[in-house]
């Protein structure tokens, strides 16, 4: 094992180092010059490229050790992907019961599903090299597919409350009173995507078709497969966000359909002591 590590610590390496270091250098400039103008992001773009930095090379690092593991270690590695998801996911839900477990089901449903198709369809082998890195962009999306459809999901029930409750009092089901907002946030989530899909190889040519051609694929194939994997990218999104959305109209509401979702009341004001005339 060590060996092999060895062999993957060559002058590509360092040299790959040194561009990461002017690279850095690079985005540290920028961030001098947002801070001329009072925008302050340093602290969070030093610990967010250091951050990266590590974290980028310790997957190499894995990927390097078990270049040649099994489906059964890519399955883990890709369920530790998931559960890091849910828990950046979750940050849309500050002080939501059950937070976690429903980011986590939508993630691992909207990207297991796709995985299970590519894998079954041999869109996606099983070598780790392979299977890691396209399931891991499947598995960001889902994310960022959670991350927005609940987001805009409660920001449109608690926009609506008055609405919602009206409805409920006339006797509509909890669901049809949030339907439109639920079809809003799912929307809303599959757009960024959408667009992606719309600008493929006309705005931007995708990481996986220039590596595939500069590996020495064919480039009709390159993009045929690009293809697929921004395909599977937009289901796997629209997978996650209507089981999150779903499972957030569950929490939603009381057994007794009563709306349990609302802005959080302001502290009442200390009442002023009389003045004197």
């Amino acid at each position: 094992m060590l060996a092999e590590l060895q062999n993957h610590i060559s002058s590509d390496v360092l040299m790959g180092l040194a561009q990461a270091a002017a690279a850095i250098a690079l985005c540290a400039a920028v961030v001098a010059v947002c801070g001329w103008q009072s925008v302050h992001v340093e602290r969070e773009a030093a610990v967010s490229m250091a951050r990266g930095l590590v974290q980028m090379v310790l997957v190499g690092v894995v990927l390097a050790v078990l270049l040649h593991g099994s489906l059964l270690i890519g399955s883990l590695i890709l369920f530790a992907m998931t559960i890091a998801a849910a828990a950046t996911a979750i940050r849309r839900l500050k002080g939501m019961a059950g937070a976690f477990p429903l980011c986590f089901w939508s993630i691992a449903a909207g990207s297991g599903i796709i995985i299970t198709v590519m894998l079954a369809t041999r869109s996606l082998r099983s070598d780790i090299s392979m299977l890691v890195p396209v399931g891991s962009m499947i598995i960001a999306n889902a994310m960022n597919a959670c991350a927005q459809a609940i987001e805009r999901f409660r920001a449109e029930i608690l926009a609506h409350v008055g609405q919602i409750e009206a409805g409920l009092s006339l006797g509509a089901e909890p669901a049809v009173t949030v339907a439109p907002y639920l079809q809003s946030a799912v929307y809303a989530s599959l757009l960024p995507r959408l667009d992606m899909m719309k600008s493929l190889g006309l705005v931007w040519i995708p990481g996986v078709m220039a590596g595939m051609v500069v590996s020495g694929a064919s480039p009709v194939y390159a993009g045929v497969y690009q293809f697929i994997i921004v395909a599977m990218i937009l289901a796997a999104s629209g997978i996650t966000g209507l089981i999150a959305t779903v499972l957030m109209r569950s929490r939603a509401f009381s057994s007794a359909a009563q709306l349990t979702l609302r802005p959080a009341e302001a502290p009442a004001s200390s009442p002023q002591p009389a003045r004197g005339r």
